[in-house]
């Protein structure tokens, strides 16, 4: 991997993993276009999820602080209890049906990609007609079967072009939440999600012998992924607070999406 495709992939990746845009679907888009080795490829991506996950915790620290002092201090379980909730499925269904992922074409499809991303784009748009006073406070109002719902639809976000961020604020919204609170809860929701998935990277001796010997390239991916990240939450977090509109975000993604399937289309 050399130097400024890790660079690249750091920008995408920080960009996308947040902004409800797909980051996998644009990283797979990017691979398509840059070509290179898939099994390199999804090495390097597994870990510059360090650098996304260290913008989440920087971002969020006083957050986190208030959750844990909820829990030991004032014995409020709730909202530290439905983050978990909605982790479970996405975190079994990613379990089980990892090695499929990686094997199946399917997840690769650029067909995929591109039908995922548009449907959930007219998603984004259908939902942005919704009433915009929300039915609940913010994300701390959540019962639990909300929460679960949420959960089921991130387990859509397994399919590349979806969106893990996307599929919550998506659900979110038709939970009763205003799209900055689905926005937060949804990235509250992914840093367990998150944890988990970089300490399995650690795990493996094939991923270990990869970082050390790409170090250099994964150290500087990293921190662009971390500035890009804590960019991309911030900037999403603030337009979605002054808007409360998903629907920039699904016309973007509808053009994306019919961009590669003509482009496709053309090519058969």
């Amino acid at each position: 991997m050399n130097i400024f495709i890790g660079l690249l992939l750091g920008l995408v990746q920080g960009l996308t993993e947040f902004i409800p845009v797909s980051s996998s679907g644009h990283l797979e888009l990017v691979q398509q276009l840059i070509g290179g080795r898939a099994d390199d490829f999804h090495l390097f991506l597994e870990l510059i999820n360090f650098g996304t996950l260290l913008a989440l915790l920087i971002y969020y620290r006083k957050r986190i602080v208030e959750i844990i002092k909820d829990i030991f201090k004032k014995h409020n379980y709730k909202l530290a209890l439905n983050i978990i909730i909605t982790c479970i499925p996405a975190g079994l269904a990613g379990l089980a049906l990892s090695h499929f992922i990686e094997e199946s074409p399917f997840f690769s499809s650029l067909y995929t990609i591109a039908i995922a991303m548009g449907v959930v784009g007219i998603l984004m748009i259908i939902v942005d007609k919704l009433p915009k006073k929300s039915a609940l406070k913010n994300e701390n109002y959540l019962t639990k079967p909300r929460a679960l719902i949420i959960g089921l639809a991130q387990v859509f976000a397994l399919i590349p072009g979806v969106s893990r961020s996307g599929s919550t604020i998506v659900a979110g919204r038709l939970m009763g939440l205003n799209s900055k609170s689905s926005a937060d809860y949804s990235f509250l929701v992914s840093i367990p999600l998150m944890t988990a998935v970089c300490a399995k990277t650690l795990i493996s001796s094939t991923t270990r012998d990869y970082l050390i010997s790409n170090f250099s390239v994964l150290t500087l991916a990293n921190i662009v992924a971390f500035a890009s990240g804590l960019f991309a939450i911030s900037f999403c977090l603030k337009y979605l607070k002054k808007s409360n509109s998903l629907k920039a975000f699904g016309i973007y993604r509808v053009i994306i999406s019919l961009i590669v399937l003509i482009i496709l289309l053309i090519q058969i």
